[in-house]
């Protein structure tokens, strides 16, 4: 590891890696809400409240101080909230807003991070190309694994309605179910009973 990286930062940039190219293909999904996008969700998630929450923790661009990047900080960690609060509670559009906000927010962090020449990511990747690159090519295998075992997953569950589990909110309301009480086919009367 390069001079001046910690365990904490590279941590830190691990997993905001991890978090774009997850983030990306959870947006570019063309099914949602399955258990594939809920797994991966839930993964994304984790992940962004590790890189909000590690990021008081780094400290470097003002000596010791907080910067503008915390204030995005503390904006994603609103915006995650609002996202989860949102799909618990059936608002998919703002559920799709908040989770789109704080993606896009993460790319703005992640341009901060390398656009300037003295920040730790330009720095790496110009003076140990190889390890750069090695730990690209592993943010990339990891993300693409854990695609991968997300839908061995969901290949080899039964599904939440199959388990009787399914917690997904509809707002249809299930036809009332009849059945003929008295009356015989043969006969061609049916009287409804409503159950």
């Amino acid at each position: 590891m390069s001079a001046g990286w910690s365990v904490l930062v590279a941590a830190h940039a691990s997993a905001a890696s991890l978090g774009l190219l997850l983030g990306g293909y959870q947006l570019r999904r063309r099914v949602k809400g399955d258990r594939v996008h809920v797994l991966l969700g839930w993964v994304w998630v984790a992940a962004m409240l590790f890189v909000t929450t590690s990021s008081f923790a780094i400290r470097e661009l003002r000596h010791g101080q907080l910067s503008l990047l915390h204030v995005l900080s503390v904006v994603t960690l609103v915006s995650l909230l609002i996202g989860v609060v949102a799909i618990r509670h059936g608002n998919v559009a703002r559920h799709r807003g908040a989770m789109r906000g704080s993606w896009f927010g993460l790319i703005g962090a992640f341009i901060g991070a390398v656009a300037v020449p003295q920040r730790r990511i330009p720095t790496f990747a110009v003076t140990d190309t190889g390890g750069a690159t090695l730990a690209a090519v592993t943010i990339a295998a990891l993300t693409f694994g854990l695609i991968w075992l997300a839908h061995g997953f969901d290949r080899h569950l039964p599904s939440p309605s199959e388990r009787g589990t399914d917690r997904r909110r509809t707002t249809e309301t299930p036809a009332p179910t009849t059945r003929t009480v008295g009356a015989t086919p043969a006969a061609g009367a049916e009287v409804g009973e409503q159950l």
